[in-house]
């Protein structure tokens, strides 16, 4: 956080760099948006493969064919959820919440992707509908669906509380719904889950301080986010135990709701849609042999 009342003077040239205008660090020209009318066609008679529901301030895995759509739906009450997304056969292809942000901005929504981590790097979901679209950005600069915020964690809770022990954050949901759906030992289960697309949350940076807020969720029993899987996912899904996050998360004050994940398959895959390749960047990393 930055201080209100900063220690050292503006030199001489201070004025003239905060009116420099900035650079986009990554643009993305040469990454054209998708043409979703196949992705939107292939639709038309699917057929529901399962229903997952995500029990309020709980966590569950759920398996996605590439080629195949998921929504993630709320359902009884507002509610926000933290989404983790693996390789199916191979836990340590996962997304990777930073480089999908510097791609797409800090929130996602209709035509964004979700990204794998290094050395991986390829597309791994495709956003088809947000049934939220028309939120945007509002006056404080909050937006829905973030890709800024971590996920709750009982480490800060711990750090935060003064050695608080809570076991229902979402780390630690997720934690335990990749271990029982790989029938994994925890502590390694643990390794496996990481940075999160924040569902329905309604997030944003304070203007004077830069701190990362939240505010209420404008989300309601049958809004959906929908996904089109690029490659074959296993994908988990946590009920954050601060509900719509309008107050606070990590305790069991906050009315929280279960959410609904469904699983599609089409009757043919979109026109002309392929399974992307790995990163072509051959890994030598400046050096031969």
């Amino acid at each position: 956080m930055k201080p209100s009342h900063p220690e050292h003077a503006a030199p001489a040239h201070g004025a003239a760099m905060q009116q420099i205008a900035p650079v986009i660090c990554y643009p993305v020209d040469g990454l054209p948006r998708p043409d979703l009318a196949p992705f939107r066609a292939a639709r038309a008679g699917w057929q529901k493969l399962s229903e997952t529901l995500v029990p309020a301030r709980d966590a569950r895995c759920f398996d996605l064919p590439a080629g195949h759509f998921f929504r993630i739906t709320s359902v009884e009450g507002p509610q926000v959820g933290d989404l983790n997304l693996w390789n199916a056969q191979d836990l340590h292809e996962r997304f990777y919440s930073g480089k999908t942000r510097a791609l797409h901005g800090t929130h996602l929504s209709t035509g964004d992707r979700m990204w794998t981590a290094h050395p991986y790097l390829r597309p791994m979901a495709l956003i088809t509908d947000d049934s939220l679209d028309w939120y945007g950005f509002d006056a404080f600069g909050g937006a829905v669906h973030d890709v800024i915020g971590t996920r709750c964690d009982p480490y800060t809770h711990n750090l935060l509380s003064k050695g608080g022990q809570y076991h229902h954050c979402c780390h630690s949901n997720l934690t335990r719904a990749l271990a029982d759906a790989r029938a994994l030992p925890l502590a390694e289960a643990e390794r496996h889950v990481h940075d999160v697309l924040n569902v329905f949350m309604c997030t944003g940076f304070t203007r004077d301080t830069g701190q990362y807020f939240m505010k209420a969720s404008p989300v309601r029993p049958g809004d959906y986010l929908e996904f089109f899987a690029e490659i074959d996912l296993l994908g988990a899904l946590s009920a954050c135990p601060g509900g719509d996050c309008s107050s606070e998360h990590s305790s069991d004050s906050a009315a929280c709701h279960p959410l609904l994940v469904e699983v599609f398959r089409p009757l043919a895959p979109p026109a002309g849609w392929v399974s992307p390749m790995v990163n072509g960047y051959d890994r030598s990393h400046g050096r031969n042999g």
